[in-house]
């Protein structure tokens, strides 16, 4: 039957743990029919998808932040229905945001690993940003659905999901009311009106520094403390869709590094020769080879100290997760193969927990490994021994990684995908150095590969989000998973767009105006040395500082 018109609320017991023999019900019961896919629904979330895709492709170059598009989608889709007058339309607003929220997590995929072909002087084709980004997409779907039963229905009330909570609570409460639309569309030409005046009028920096001033430079050569506040429309957005909390945890790990670790470091100036830490930590720039105390910086102290150590320690919360993980593993891979073994019946399940047979799922991971198989030997790397090896660490880590990523937007809403990534590039690239790719060939290969499991793990975290959203509004789950592969269609094909329109208007020099791109930036200083064999470099290194 069609939904009431009557407002709705979610069930008392929406965010907490159930009792024992409680059951959750959600606001459309398993008894309903609502209305969910439809060419509204479907069209609307692609043109989310498109315009999401493009907008967080940007800013994630420019200041290196992409940020989640469920909740400004809902909003938008709820405000549109509203002043078109349309009702009965959570079913479809739920497929809208599905479809459209592929867009950040498939710019988060693509940004933080692709652009690093470009900054190392190499190539990179629309075919294969667009090849890596979709069918790390599709991995993640597939990967993250055996594992949904137990994220959103066996684990009720014990995750928070901090953006699912914040994005149903939009979708439930926001129907009908046309004030959540107008404030986004004058918030909106606010926001590119103040942007528009900085980059074309340039009446103030988009990055202010204590440096400006005396006392901050001294301060800043002296005690190697430097305070920097980025006055962009989009930053000041960024922080307040990600709320004070996690604002609060992204300040402490930069007030961690810039006014502990690197004052101590700089500290040490005149104990430590400047030679010897520049071969140290591999340094190739040649602005420090030819003045090896300008590490001393506090710039450079951040960019070759600081930021390296930030990201082993995302790696190694990464190692931990898995290993925390591998009791839900082992339960959800018998979960699919009990499915597979006909032990469950599809006709006995409720609407509200039919998910895709399992049959699907198996055939639609075939397919992405065939066609990653092909790819990788007709696109990258041209050898079949190195083919094999580069798929087997995508099927591999993709797969361990992808409870991880999930359990991470589960608790606290935020994916440590990069750190995950670089332990892929690090793995791969010391792989595949030792089957005896290296150089040009292997950097590339690399981040190819890391662009498709960075892809994978990013999905397979933002779309135990929807699942979520949709578990609690009582949606049917294998319809978001169904249309969930056209939304990743859609934002494969744009980023790899705007990543190449991007590339070609402002390119990847941030010295000289680039793009930041500051996880690609982390990625190609990781990929370089391992792939072109440090020793030579310090020998290099060496010779370019011989007068």
């Amino acid at each position: 039957m069609e939904q009431n018109q009557t407002p709705r609320q979610l069930p008392e017991n929406a965010y907490r743990e159930l009792k024992e023999g409680e059951e959750y019900k959600p606001l459309l019961g398993p008894q309903e029919k609502p209305k969910e896919v439809t060419f509204y629904s479907v069209s609307f979330g692609v043109i989310m998808a498109v315009i999401f895709s493009a907008a967080a492709a940007y800013l994630g170059l420019r200041v290196g932040q992409v940020f989640e598009a469920a909740i400004p989608i809902a909003i938008i889709a709820v405000g549109v229905g509203s002043m078109s007058g349309r009702k009965n339309m959570l079913g479809q607003n739920v497929i809208i945001q599905s479809i459209g929220a592929s867009s950040g997590v498939i710019v988060a995929g693509a940004i933080f690993t692709l652009p690093a072909l470009y900054i190392l002087g190499l190539q990179a084709e629309f075919y294969q940003i667009f090849l890596s980004s979709m069918l790390g997409g599709v991995l993640g779907i597939v990967l993250l659905i055996p594992f949904r039963k137990y994220f959103v229905k066996e684990m009720h009330g014990k995750y928070p999901f901090p953006e699912a909570t914040a994005t149903t609570e939009v979708l439930v409460s926001g129907e009908g009311q046309k004030g959540q639309a107008r404030l986004l569309a004058i918030s909106g030409l606010i926001g590119g009106a103040y942007d528009f005046v900085v980059s074309t009028f340039g009446l103030w920096t988009e990055s202010i520094s204590t440096r400006i001033t005396a006392w901050g430079a001294e301060i800043a050569d002296n005690f190697k403390t430097v305070f920097k506040i980025n006055t962009s429309a989009a930053v000041l957005g960024l922080g307040y869709i990600v709320g004070i909390k996690y604002a609060a945890f992204i300040c402490a790990g930069s007030f961690l590094v810039w006014y502990l670790i690197v004052p101590v470091v700089g500290s040490l100036q005149n104990s430590i020769d400047a030679d010897s830490l520049v071969s140290l930590l591999g340094i190739t720039d040649a602005g420090i080879l030819n003045a090896p105390d300008n590490i001393f910086s506090a710039e450079n102290l951040f960019k070759y100290i600081g930021k390296p150590l930030g990201i082993g320690g995302i790696a190694m919360a990464g190692i931990v997760g898995i290993i925390r993980q591998a009791k839900i593993i082992g339960q959800s891979v018998n979960m699919a193969a009990s499915e597979l073994k006909g032990r469950h019946s599809a006709e006995k399940v409720e609407r509200t927990q039919r998910d895709l047979p399992m049959k699907t799922i198996l055939a639609v991971l075939i397919a992405a490994l065939v066609t990653l198989l092909v790819f990788f030997q007709a696109g990258v790397l041209h050898n079949w021994w190195f083919t094999i090896i580069a798929l087997v660490v995508v099927f591999v880590i993709s797969f361990l990684f992808t409870t991880v990523a999930a359990n991470a937007i589960a608790i606290v809403g935020t994916n440590p995908v990069s750190g995950m990534t670089l332990m892929t590039l690090i793995l791969t690239s010391l792989v595949l150095v030792s089957a005896g790719l290296s150089g040009e060939g292997g950097m590339t290969a690399a981040m190819v590969i890391g662009g498709v499991v960075c892809t994978a793990l990013s999905m397979a975290g933002g779309f135990v989000t929807d699942l979520k959203i949709g578990y609690w509004i009582g949606t049917t789950p294998r319809r978001q998973e169904a249309w969930k592969f056209l939304g990743t269609l859609v934002s494969a094909a744009t980023v790899a767009g705007v990543m190449m329109i991007l590339n070609k208007t402002y390119g990847f020099d941030s010295n000289n105006g680039g793009l930041v791109a500051p996880q690609a930036n982390a990625m190609a200083a990781v990929i370089k040395p391992l792939m072109s064999g440090r020793s030579e470099e310090r020998r290099v290194g060496k010779e370019c500082r011989m007068p």
